[in-house]
């Protein structure tokens, strides 16, 4: 039998390497604003469980401890007001982009499903429909779900590129839709505690669900709420018969959060104060960085929330992105998330303070 190889498109960072030498040349030094990986502090109580539990001889469980099971349960109640969870509902992942990439797989959807992502996305919604070999739709409108008939259907709030917020009736009305066509509808919430203007909503809200958490599944990560990356820690929650499909096929596949990560998600879960100074340090670098852009002459537009600020100067996002290089500033063209982003570019708040000073001066001129 021939193979047939997973059709998957080039690796869209390897495309900045021109950019980032031309930035890398100015006299100050290169001010990496590209991609959002933490550069904060990890939180001590993450890293005193973490050592803590290192004697770890025995394989972990799929399903995670009880203790944090407990603690997902907690925070998303405490913070996101979910109703009725139980601990068949929630699972720790391996961070959240695997969970991204492979849950189209790990859920039996394949040749002749729909899998419908934003029109303007995180690239790993469409690289795990690719995997599993289904067909790619991007929309941003529920009302046409009976047209697509997805199996799956992916929103994001607040959103990675551009920091929109889903309100809350378009949140309902994504649940409705996807419910009135038998769809899977997954939010990634993993941007959920940095909102900067407006309010984010979640799925296992009762608000937005009905009282039901049938067909919905919620993302979340550690990753960026406590600088938490590099520890790969994740989990969702939702529909009780998805998740333990979920935990069944992960249990085969030994996909695993090690014994020690599973303590300091926990720690941090149980915690809320390393969340809001995180999120102050990233609303204070946003209040510096967003006038000097306007003063060079970008204009931003949504980022109500995340991580990023959402810019264009009116042209390609080539050119933009050569205009910042030239200031020794390197961030992610718009194109990088589909054709619909191809006049903007991303600009992450993910540097430290100092960094985000230098280029806020920088455009200042």
């Amino acid at each position: 039998m021939t193979r047939v190889p997973v059709a998957l498109p080039a690796f869209p960072w390897d495309s900045l390497a021109p950019a980032k030498a031309k930035a890398a040349a100015h006299p100050g030094g290169l001010i990496d604003l590209s991609v959002g990986t933490p550069v904060d502090p990890t939180p001590e109580i993450a890293e005193v469980a973490l050592r803590g539990n290192s004697q770890a001889p025995g394989y972990p469980q799929t399903w995670g401890t009880a203790e944090l099971r407990s603690s997902i349960i907690g925070y998303l109640c405490r913070r996101w007001h979910a109703t009725r969870l139980n601990e068949r509902q929630v699972l720790p992942t391996v961070g959240s982009k695997e969970l991204v990439a492979w849950l189209p797989t790990l859920l039996g959807i394949g040749a002749g499903d729909v899998v419908v992502i934003p029109t303007l996305a995180y690239p790993t919604y469409d690289i795990g429909a690719r995997i599993a070999g289904a067909k790619v739709v991007p929309c941003d409108d529920p009302t046409r779900m009976a047209q697509f008939r997805p199996s799956l259907i992916w929103i994001n709030s607040p959103a990675n590129p551009h920091g929109a917020i889903l309100t809350t009736e378009l949140t309902r009305a994504w649940v409705q839709a996807a419910r009135a066509v038998g769809a899977i509808l997954v939010s990634d919430e993993c941007y959920g505690e940095f909102v900067w203007e407006g309010e984010s909503v979640s799925v296992l809200q009762e608000s937005v669900n009905g009282g039901s958490l049938r067909g919905l599944i919620a993302v979340h990560s550690l990753s960026k709420r406590s600088n938490m990356a590099g520890y790969r820690a994740g989990y969702l929650a939702g529909d009780e018969e998805i998740v333990q499909e979920l935990l069944e096929i992960r249990k085969h596949a030994g996909m695993m959060v090690p014994w020690p990560v599973q303590a300091a998600m926990k720690a941090v879960l149980d915690d809320d104060c390393q969340t809001r100074i995180q999120r102050e340090r990233y609303a204070h670098r946003r209040a510096i960085l967003r006038p000097a852009l306007a003063a060079a002459g970008l204009r931003v537009e949504h980022s109500q929330g995340s991580l990023y600020l959402w810019v264009t100067q009116g042209v390609d996002c080539w050119q933009t992105i050569d205009f910042l290089a030239e200031r020794g500033i390197l961030a992610a063209p718009g194109s990088f998330y589909t054709s619909q982003g191809s006049a903007f570019v991303r600009i992450a708040l993910t540097a430290a303070d100092a960094q985000i000073e230098a280029a806020a001066a920088r455009l200042r001129g």
